[in-house]
């Protein structure tokens, strides 16, 4: 089967038109992806907040489960469908509404049946680490379903 051909313009269509949870993250300017890596930019909007007024940490996780499955999704040894496994945050420091974060995806390794990313959400404007993200899923591939069914 031919992998999708899944870039930028592509993602970007896919967010502005989801009636899904994704539409939080419609404002998400991708600005790199490819090769198992994804780097994307969001300003943090009041929805995006808690009620101190900062990046709210389920928003976060949000993008380190959603960016790092888009680098993931990219990686040349990751021809399948894959879910989550776990998701390890670390929260550093808050991001406040309107200011620009930028987000960072790493695929570490892919396996048969688990692959490894890791995340960085950095404040934009100085570089400052606000949170780390380590995101593990499972790969399921048709012979691992049959494997599962049998």
């Amino acid at each position: 089967m031919a992998k999708i051909a899944f870039d930028a313009k592509l993602l970007k269509s896919l967010l502005e038109s989801t009636p899904r949870f994704e539409k939080c993250m419609r404002s998400l300017n991708v600005l790199e992806l490819g090769k198992g890596k994804c780097v994307a930019a969001i300003k943090i909007e009041e929805e995006h907040t808690n009620p101190m007024g900062s990046m709210h940490g389920g928003f976060a996780t949000s993008l380190v489960d959603s960016i790092s499955s888009w680098a993931l999704f990219t990686h040349e040894r990751a021809n399948c469908a894959s879910v989550s496994v776990n998701i390890n945050m670390t929260f550093m420091k808050g991001a406040k509404e309107g200011e620009e974060v930028q987000i960072e995806a790493d695929t570490l390794r892919v396996g048969n049946t688990m692959a490894f990313l890791e995340v960085s959400i950095k404040n934009k404007k100085d570089g400052s680490l606000l949170v780390k993200g380590e995101h593990t899923k499972f790969l399921y591939k048709l012979t691992n379903l049959c494997q599962l069914l049998l």
